[in-house]
């Protein structure tokens, strides 16, 4: 992790992505967004929603 990145918990995540919990933690699941785990805290890079976003907008234009 470099410096000055920030991570997000899973409800400012959905808040960032209007999903629903289970819709994020699916996401989490299958590999397609990043976490790390800090004790029982999950946590997402801000770079790790942005890879994801990029790599969506990609395949939707593809």
């Amino acid at each position: 992790m470099t410096a000055g990145t920030e991570l997000l918990t899973v409800p400012q995540v959905m808040a960032r992505l209007q999903l629903g919990r289970s819709a994020v933690y699916d996401l989490l699941r299958t590999g397609q967004l990043v976490s790390i785990t800090l004790g029982r805290a999950r946590r997402i890079p801000t770079h790790a929603l942005t890879d994801f976003i990029r790599t969506r907008m990609e395949e939707e234009a593809a």
